[in-house]
């Protein structure tokens, strides 16, 4: 039997870390501020005693030009963001460290987005019958959850509703797993800097899908004229959308074992001579 996987969207937790806690974690001479490296351990190493007890975690970054290639297709994707802190920055680095230390495998493919490269390993897991969660808050994740065996990890929400699986998508959006980068081609996903169709919300783009349609298959009198003329536009905006399942990533890269309980973050940096 091998190990079921979580995967970790390495940048959406190092933000959680970074802001999320109430007071500064300061090294002893209170000169460093050691938030970001000790609340990315914590949190995982509570993650794991939580949700992935037996799971081999795997975490991915982002490569700093990772989004290169869908910028190629829009000038604009993820154009509004702004450069990282400082702090932020230097964490990062310390975070590999404290992962190498603990065991737990991390990549930073160059020339891609994390999006892609779970998506891939995603892909690779569940062809050797492996169940997989994803550790993120990222929605793109969620055309991913066509497979019942895999799932989307919130562990900032309440116990209660921290996974998202296929079976959620439709009665929370209205559309499936499988339309989501249709709908988010609609309606539009900030967060990256995809504007969508000025007019379409979440209710419209959900009514536009209804019954599984695609955008190829909305009949033409369902669309205003102006959405119409944007309809390459559209088109173009999925693909940007769609995660790519076979992104480039070294064979074998999975060890199929589960890792070791993680210590607490404070050993960690003390091991690190981080305080």
């Amino acid at each position: 039997m091998t190990a079921p996987l979580l995967l970790v969207d390495g940048h959406y937790l190092l933000y959680r870390a970074w802001h999320g806690f109430a007071a500064r974690i300061m090294s002893r001479d209170s000169a460093i501020d050691r938030t970001g490296v000790f609340g990315f351990i914590a949190l995982l190493r509570k993650a794991q005693a939580q949700h992935a007890d037996g799971f081999e975690i795997f975490v991915v970054f982002d490569s700093e030009d990772g989004s290169q290639a869908r910028a190629r297709q829009d000038s604009g994707y993820k154009a509004q963001r702004p450069a990282p802190e400082t702090g932020l920055v230097e964490s990062l680095a310390l975070v590999k460290n404290a992962l190498d230390h603990v065991g737990v495998q991390w990549i930073e493919q160059d020339g891609c987005e994390a999006d892609d490269v779970i998506a891939t390993l995603t892909t690779i897991a569940r062809s050797e019958d492996r169940a997989v969660d994803i550790m993120t808050t990222d929605k793109d994740y969620i055309q991913l959850l066509v497979d019942p065996d895999v799932r989307l990890l919130n562990t900032a929400l309440a116990q209660g509703r921290r996974y998202t699986a296929d079976e959620h998508i439709l009665p929370r959006y209205g559309v499936l797993a499988e339309q989501w980068p249709d709908f988010r081609a609609l309606m539009g996903d900030p967060a990256d800097n995809i504007s969508g169709v000025r007019g379409i919300g979440a209710k419209t783009a959900a009514r536009l899908l209804i019954d599984g349609r695609r955008l190829e298959s909305i009949p033409i009198e369902e669309l205003r004229p102006a959405w119409a003329a944007l309809w390459p536009e559209v088109l173009r905006w999925r693909e940007m959308i769609r995660l790519d399942t076979k992104a480039a990533v070294p064979n074998n890269i999975l060890t199929t074992v589960p890792s070791t309980s993680l210590k607490p973050a404070a050993h960690v940096l003390e091991a690190l001579d981080l305080w």
